[in-house]
């Protein structure tokens, strides 16, 4: 029975995906443990250092269904090493081959081994979900680079923008994580085969050699030490995942700000039968949305952990290890759950034209305040005309008057504009500067 969020019948679909709980299964974890081994002892086998025919046995029967996990879990109650494994898979090995498996390793060049081989494939996993938000955000912004609407700053309107210049932003974002985890990807995805203390001394001048094919087999890049109390690379890898959960939580907490009903302007997706409330049945709440922001600021409240457990003390400490054994698939989880959910939310996401039209005149004229200034600016200095339309502004919110009338109230405006050159430039749709401009220059940077 499940005793946590990640693996409940109820809640889990909220928390991870198919995906990342097959990743990390304690099936999967077993196999990745088997899978050391067996490279391992192909490797000795193949300098030398063992029998042939004892490797192969290790390799034919190198399948974790033929294991007892159950088995493994209960030696765990008295062994935090890699004994348990050992025990069971002792069991299943014929002519005495067992006592050719683990020959010269660590306990931990077998767990730490495992866990990189399943950050391998949550890495691939992961890439390809901030591969397809990244690829969803440059399509919004392209189909609605022309689309203006109010853009905001402390929450409060500013100046026009196009809805596509915003996802733009999101897009750039998202395609530097895209660069940083190509750029990590070498240092991250690192083996570990070290021996006792790191030395490799039980290989001899074979260690090296050993190490070498083994990695080859594995599919992981070779070390350049023993990085037993070495975890800064586990650290980089939560940390990046901390950093994509950010963006993450920053697109979907606009969107959850931007379905407000005072606003209006886009919608996660919707579709019958979702429940937005079990009292209120007009309710159609952004939940998705607000699944991910927890799901996100969960992932990033993982990264200062990973960076405390770089702290080793000597060759060995498995206090390190323990931590990492827990925020690793938990980081995974949720990452990979928030961008599931994430790629949906953008593929599937309503927009209001016509909201974001309504909501350019909220303020009646003052969005475009920087132009009335500007403008003014050019025949008295923009000092003055900056106080000048303030004071214009503040009587217009004061007085509930639009921001024409209350300029043409002003002796100093009305001599150098009439009420149709203030039309002109209190115009939002020809004041939204480069935005369709940058949009297309992020989306031709993608090219590259």
């Amino acid at each position: 029975m499940a005793s946590t969020v990640i693996d409940s019948k109820v809640f889990g679909c909220l928390y991870s995906t198919d995906k990342m709980r097959e990743i990390f299964s304690d099936k999967n974890l077993v196999q990745k443990w088997i899978d050391t081994e067996v490279a391992l002892a192909k490797a000795q086998a193949k300098l030398g250092i063992i029998p042939q025919d004892m490797a192969d046995e290790i390799g034919k029967k190198g399948n974790v269904d033929l294991l007892d996990i159950n088995a493994i879990g209960e030696h765990y109650k008295s062994s935090i090493t890699i004994v348990p494994l050992l025990k069971e898979y002792k069991k299943v090995l014929d002519n005495n081959a067992g006592e050719f498996v683990h020959y010269g390793a660590t306990s931990q060049d077998i767990v730490d081994n495992g866990m990189i081989l399943q950050i391998k494939e949550a890495y691939a996993e992961i890439y390809k979900q901030v591969e397809e938000v990244e690829k969803l955000a440059a399509g919004i912004s392209e189909k609605h680079k022309d689309l203006v609407m109010a853009g905001r700053t402390h929450v409060i309107q500013a100046l026009p923008i196009t809805f596509g210049f915003k996802t733009a932003v999101w897009t750039a974002e998202l395609g530097r994580h895209l660069q940083r985890m190509r750029e990590c990807k070498e240092r991250i995805l690192i083996g570990q085969f070290s021996g006792a203390v790191g030395t490799l001394a039980s290989q001899e001048e074979l260690g090296l050699e050993v190490q070498k094919i083994m990695m080859e087999d594995l599919g992981l890049n070779v070390p350049v030490i023993s990085w037993h109390t070495a975890r800064d690379h586990i650290a980089e890898f939560i940390s990046l995942l901390a950093l994509i959960a950010g963006t993450i939580g920053k697109i979907t907490h606009e969107i959850f700000s931007l379905q407000r009903t005072e606003i209006g302007e886009i919608e996660e997706p919707f579709f019958m039968g979702k429940v937005g409330s079990s009292t209120m049945p007009h309710k159609r709440n952004p939940q998705v949305c607000e699944n991910v922001i927890a799901l996100c600021r969960n992932v990033r409240g993982l990264a200062p952990l990973a960076v405390e457990a770089m702290i080793c003390e000597n060759e060995r400490d498995w206090g390190c290890l323990l931590s990492e054994w827990d925020f690793v698939p938990k980081a995974c989880h949720m990452m990979g759950a928030a961008l599931e959910k994430t790629a949906d939310i953008l593929n599937n996401l309503i927009v209001y034209p016509d909201r974001m039209e309504e909501n350019l005149f909220k303020l009646k004229g003052m969005l475009l305040s920087e132009a009335a200034m500007m403008h003014l600016g050019e025949k008295i200095g923009r000092l003055t005309a900056h106080e000048i339309v303030y004071e214009t502004c503040m009587k217009a919110f004061v007085e509930n008057k639009t921001m024409k009338e209350a300029l043409l109230e002003n002796e100093l405006v009305s001599k150098h504009f009439n009420g149709e050159e203030i039309d002109e430039f209190l115009e939002p749709h020809k004041y939204t500067g480069l935005s369709a401009e940058f949009v297309d220059r992020v989306i031709e940077a993608r090219k590259n």
